[in-house]
């Protein structure tokens, strides 16, 4: 009686080449699992960071208030006055003392709003460096999910070069602290 062969080279070839190609996959997915994990720190930071300038200009804007108020004030006084001279009166010497003090007291307020406008506008660069980092390590995901489903390790690289640029990012967001 014939044997009947068994294509076992090629089973083996076929198993092989699987328990190859798992490998890559599982790198794809631990990859794919720290790129989240810092995308979600980033997303986080960006967050933050967007909050914080909002807070600050929201400051800003009410020191500019403050500073109105002043002006308003001070040029009540400067038209009482120029009304009184107007009528051939003195002016009061309080009104001027006080006009003088609210000039030196606009000027530390406008300070105080350019500082706030200052710590805004470093907040929010911050906050679209860390936006930036977020969506390139969005895209190093959803390549890297495309790499497993077409089973291409090239797809991979470009994803893992997207993770690099938005490593850069992250980086560049930290020290610009």
């Amino acid at each position: 009686m014939e044997e009947i062969e068994v294509p076992l080279e090629q089973s083996q070839e076929h198993i092989h080449e699987h328990a190859h190609q798992g490998g890559w996959i599982g790198n794809v997915a631990l990859s794919t699992a720290l790129i989240a994990v810092i995308a979600a720190i980033c997303a986080l930071l960006a967050g933050h960071h967007s909050n914080e300038a909002l807070i600050s200009q929201i400051e800003s804007s009410d020191f500019w208030a403050h500073y109105q108020s002043k002006s308003i004030k001070s040029s009540i006084l400067t038209t009482k006055n120029d009304l009184f001279l107007a009528m051939g009166k003195s002016p009061k010497k309080e009104d001027l003392d006080k006009i003088a003090d609210y000039k030196k007291e606009q000027e530390e307020i406008s300070k105080e709003a350019k500082i706030k406008q200052e710590e805004s506008h470093h907040h929010l660069s911050k906050h679209v460096t860390f936006a930036k980092s977020v969506t390139f390590f969005q895209m190093a995901i959803a390549i890297s999910a495309i790499a497993v489903l077409t089973r291409r390790k090239l797809f991979w690289y470009f994803g893992l070069g997207f993770a690099s640029v938005g490593i850069c990012f992250f980086i560049l967001g930290l020290s610009a602290i």
